[in-house]
């Protein structure tokens, strides 16, 4: 692999190992001004792994081998000590799990404030002045007194993205930086991490959207099972793909599938009617009317914080409605109504590995544990997996066992909350594919949650949309 050694940051032959074997192997890459290097790839393919070790904050049962010069200085050969010094001041990390990162005890202006008042050393005033317009720039201005349990997921994403604009370090890199947000803000966004690279800042970007590689440009390497694949500028990987994953992935982009909608029995499983929501002064929606009956995909469309996942969780009983009345089909045990969060280490364990979260399910339920298995193949999860920690798999890995977990209790009702906003397009299509393989075969009632018009409409039998 070709890469320039003169450049702001070299990578060469970086390999990661654990305990089972190699995980990264031989990945060389280089960055400079100017010119913005993005990662591509699904879900595990070791694209966090790399910014982890560039970062030096791998998990302590991984060891890194090769070269990370950054500004002259070998990363890799550096005390931990020394590695964190640089955090927030000369390398800063957007991380791809906002949830994990923002304080829950914290308000979103003063935790934005903290990185100008303790990492940048200005006063109390100046701090709050300047993380006010860093909120202000991601949208977030009415969302300074919440609390992250407040917000949703995108607005979550949006925060994190504010704290790490107000660190301001040399060499951004930016995690999923787009994952949970609508198209309107992932433009916004791409657009304030474009201004950053004119700026002369550094930016690596690790992501699955290839819409983000259209935006960025600059440099594009495409990850598959912890090598890089591909590895070239925006417009000849766009225009002329080498590898046959990377003429997959661009293959499999929502807006190029066949529509397909699957066939309703009419009989309805849950409907919302006249359903309203206030917080304070502010209505999130009102009047709303949503029915889903057996073998139907019906999908909620709208902006990150227009009350999608709020009206899902008023027809699951999690939230009350200000208004209107949920119906549901008589004689359904309330385990056959399931979620999928939108931020699946909220719902797992963190102490646990999945397979003894799984095994305890299957024994509470009565289940074979052979329906896990075949469900786990079906996902293409890799049975390694099963004996990591949640915050030891990727965040698209640990969605796909969300999945795996719902399916296993055979529900009549599912709520997706952006089910597949953690996934690449091809791991993306092949769940889509999967859920509605299931709702064929099953009778399940789903309900959506997306930000994508595309997935909206090429699989569901009614979209709402919601204005907010």
């Amino acid at each position: 692999m070709n890469v320039n050694i003169a450049s702001d940051l070299w990578v060469s032959n970086l390999s990661i190992r654990g305990s089972a074997g190699s995980i990264v192997s031989d990945v060389s890459l280089a960055l400079g001004p100017g010119r913005p290097l993005t990662l591509l790839g699904e879900s595990g393919s070791g694209k966090s792994l790399v910014a982890q070790a560039i970062m030096g904050n791998l998990p302590p049962e991984l060891d890194a081998t090769g070269r990370v010069i950054f500004k002259g200085a070998d990363l890799l050969t550096e005390t931990p000590a020394a590695r964190r010094r640089r955090w927030g001041r000369s390398i800063g990390l957007l991380p791809q799990e906002p949830w994990l990162a923002l304080d829950p005890t914290l308000q979103l202006l003063p935790q934005v404030a903290e990185v100008h008042r303790y990492v940048k050393g200005r006063t109390a005033a100046e701090s709050a002045t300047a993380a006010k317009g860093n909120l202000s720039d991601v949208s977030l201005s009415s969302a300074q007194s919440l609390y992250p349990l407040q917000i949703s997921g995108g607005m979550g994403q949006r925060a994190a993205i504010a704290m790490a604009h107000a660190a301001d370090t040399e060499l951004l890199i930016a995690d999923e930086p787009t994952k949970g947000l609508d198209a309107e803000l992932r433009d916004s966004v791409m657009a304030r991490l474009r201004q950053e690279v004119e700026a002369g800042r550094l930016l690596l970007t690790i992501t699955h959207d290839v819409a983000v590689v259209r935006t960025l440009g600059g440099t594009v390497g495409v990850m598959l099972d912890g090598r890089l694949v591909e590895y070239g500028t925006a417009e000849e990987l766009l225009d002329r793909p080498k590898h046959a994953y990377t003429e997959a992935l661009l293959a499999a982009e929502p807006a190029r599938w066949r529509r397909h909608v699957t066939a309703s029995s009419g009989e309805r499983i849950i409907a919302g009617r006249g359903l309203e929501k206030r917080y304070g002064d502010k209505v999130l929606f009102s009047g709303l009317d949503v029915e889903i009956a057996a073998g139907e995909i019906v999908s909620i469309f709208g902006r990150s914080g227009c009350g999608k996942t709020t009206a899902g969780n008023i027809l699951l009983g999690l939230v009350k409605a200000d208004a209107g009345m949920v119906e549901r089909k008589p004689g359904l045990s309330p385990r056959r109504f399931q979620k999928l969060y939108q931020d699946p280490p909220a719902a797992f364990a963190p102490h646990q590995t999945i397979r003894k979260g799984l095994k305890d399910l299957v024994r509470l339920h009565g289940k074979d544990w052979a329906e896990a298995e075949e469900l786990r193949r079906r996902l293409r999860l890799s049975e390694i997996l099963l004996d990591r920690l949640p915050n030891q798999i990727s965040g698209g890995e640990l969605q796909r066992f969300s999945l795996l977990r719902a399916l296993l209790l055979e529900p009549a009702f599912l709520f997706a909350d952006e089910a597949t906003s953690r996934l690449d397009p091809v791991s993306q299509m092949e769940v889509i594919m999967l859920l509605r393989e299931v709702v064929e075969e099953t009778g399940l009632a789903v309900l959506m949650v997306t930000h994508d018009r595309d997935v909206a409409h090429k699989i569901s039998a009614r979209v709402v949309e919601l204005k907010g």
